[in-house]
């Protein structure tokens, strides 16, 4: 099952949600901040993609961070900052089946990753 998480009035998860419901691909969407990540979900995405490819660095949220919490960030921190502030993470995070195949969108990505179905 091709699970996407975000936030509903992010721009990205709105494209990538069209994207999906125009393609027929059959998906739920996990709005993070009525279903809260376990530390288990955003440990897996780290494991799998590493805290550099899942944090985003261009949010509000990394911004207000304090230098020396950015400087150390590990993927332990990672998982704790993104349990605090769920719009820490680039969106969307896509996974099927619990691995992930896409953080972020872009509509050629999409095209490529789900030309099977």
């Amino acid at each position: 099952m091709i699970t996407i998480y975000g936030i509903p009035n992010c721009d990205t998860i709105k494209k990538s949600l069209k994207w999906l419901d125009q393609a027929g691909i059959d998906h739920q969407f996990v709005d993070v901040r009525k279903t809260p990540l376990s530390t288990a979900t955003i440990g897996s995405w780290i494991e799998q993609m590493g805290w550099q490819a899942i944090v985003n660095k261009r949010s509000t949220t990394w911004k207000e961070l304090s230098k020396e919490r950015q400087d150390s960030i590990s993927d332990e921190l990672a998982i704790e900052l993104i349990g605090q502030h769920p719009t820490l993470f680039k969106r969307p995070v896509v996974t099927d089946n619990n691995k992930v195949i896409a953080v972020g969108f872009k509509a050629a990505q999409f095209e490529q990753l789900f030309s099977h179905a």
